[in-house]
């Protein structure tokens, strides 16, 4: 099972890395946005005085390490789910690693933040008090999906 969970931890990392640079073609081909990981960090501050949901965390008060906070966070819940899949899925999927598992894993993941995160900055339930729902919804899947194919890759690279 220790094995199970390292390698997990590494897919989650590669995952989450796989994320990234997903983020930044977007913001250099697309010009989207990147993630504002400091207010992501500024909601996990919070949640120590057990604020959970916020109507705009940028009127919350700042912390000064917010930023190191939600870079932080952002990987240990990728590691999170890295380690949860490889649970989930067991030491055979490990050892032959495919996509779909992968995929529908990251998919499922999707929720935490249409219902736990966007609510909790203040966006609404998967992003309806944004200006473009959709898009932010279309956004977060397509986000999630690179999210899933850098499982399946990362598993397949240390398998």
């Amino acid at each position: 099972m220790l094995e199970l969970i390292w390698r997990g931890a590494i897919i989650g990392v590669g995952a989450t890395l796989a994320m990234d640079i997903w983020a930044v073609i977007l913001t250099t081909v697309f010009r989207q946005p990147r993630p504002n990981w400091a207010l992501v960090g500024r909601w996990f501050y919070h949640l120590k005085s057990g604020r959970i949901f916020h109507d705009a965390i940028a009127d919350a008060e700042p912390y000064s390490h917010e930023l190191a906070l939600g870079w932080f966070s952002h990987y240990a819940v990728g590691i999170a789910y890295g380690i949860m899949l490889a649970l989930l899925a067991g030491a055979a999927w490990v050892a032959e690693p495919t996509f779909l598992p992968a995929w529908i894993w990251a998919i499922v993941t999707v929720a935490a933040g249409w219902f736990l995160l966007q609510p909790g900055l203040g966006l609404g339930w998967a992003a309806a008090k944004t200006p473009n729902p959709t898009k932010v919804r279309a956004l977060n899947l397509a986000a999630h999906t690179v999210f899933g194919l850098g499982l399946w890759l990362t598993a397949l690279l240390i398998r």
